[in-house]
């Protein structure tokens, strides 16, 4: 019982990083190539919390090629989104085809990260 809520918590912690991700990617757009300074702290410390969640996924036994894939992903969707609402960055229809693209891989990954373990047993 416990590894399974240890692997949903490593979950949980990766999907917290990607947050976190697309929260300094923005606030690197903001910091305007780091030259205002409030912005530019504010994306280190997300940077660094990020980078905390990601490698406490990877402790809770999600494969590395698995969550660095995942984290990225969930931070590049994250990011196109704010984009769009605060930026007004395009959203086409084909840009929308990938992020669901993204998205879908995102899901895919996370069902089958545990297969081989499971094969095993």
């Amino acid at each position: 019982m416990t590894a399974v809520t240890s692997k949903k918590a490593a979950w949980l912690a990766l999907v917290i990083g990607g947050v976190m991700e697309t929260i300094w990617a923005v606030a690197m757009k903001f910091s305007e190539g780091f030259t205002n300074i409030p912005y530019a702290i504010v994306t280190i410390a997300f940077i660094l919390i990020s980078l905390v969640f990601l490698s406490k996924g990877i402790e809770g036994g999600i494969p590395i090629g698995t969550a660095y894939a995942v984290w990225v992903g969930i931070g590049a969707v994250g990011s196109v989104i704010a984009g769009i609402a605060l930026l007004g960055d395009p959203a086409g229809l084909v840009q929308m085809l990938f992020i669901i693209m993204i998205i879908a891989g995102i899901i895919g990954l996370q069902i089958t990260s545990g297969k081989k373990e499971e094969d095993n047993s």
